[in-house]
């Protein structure tokens, strides 16, 4: 059974940083590629930031320049760095595998941009 933890939420004014952190276990965390997904009040959860077994990253255009992804596969843990945040970036943020199983989602962490 996979279980995953997603910590590092919270609030903080535009132009702020947060670094979510997410660790998972259940499952051979270090073959899979891991993402981060966030959905906003009244939208569709999205993906916005991927990263391969091998360390290849990929973003949003939404967030390209100011997120960066990374992992750890000795500590089953993927991470967000989040830079120059927005209020648009306001979301309950997930991380998953890519593609995200069903049964891998958390609970999120709330992240809150304030303008």
């Amino acid at each position: 059974q996979v279980q995953v933890v997603e910590l590092g939420g919270g609030l903080v004014q535009a132009g702020g940083s947060l670094r979510l952190s997410c660790t998972v276990s259940g499952t051979i965390f270090s073959i899979y590629a891991m993402g981060w997904y966030r959905q906003a009040p009244g939208k569709q959860r999205e993906l916005v930031a991927q990263i391969t077994s091998g360390g290849s990253t990929n973003y949003a255009d939404s967030v390209k320049g100011r997120f960066t992804i990374s992992r750890d596969n000795a500590k089953i843990t993927v991470y967000l760095q989040m830079n120059n945040l927005k209020p648009e970036d306001t979301a309950v943020y997930y991380c998953n595998l890519v593609p995200p199983l069903v049964r891998g989602w958390g609970q999120g962490t709330q992240v809150t941009v304030s303008s």
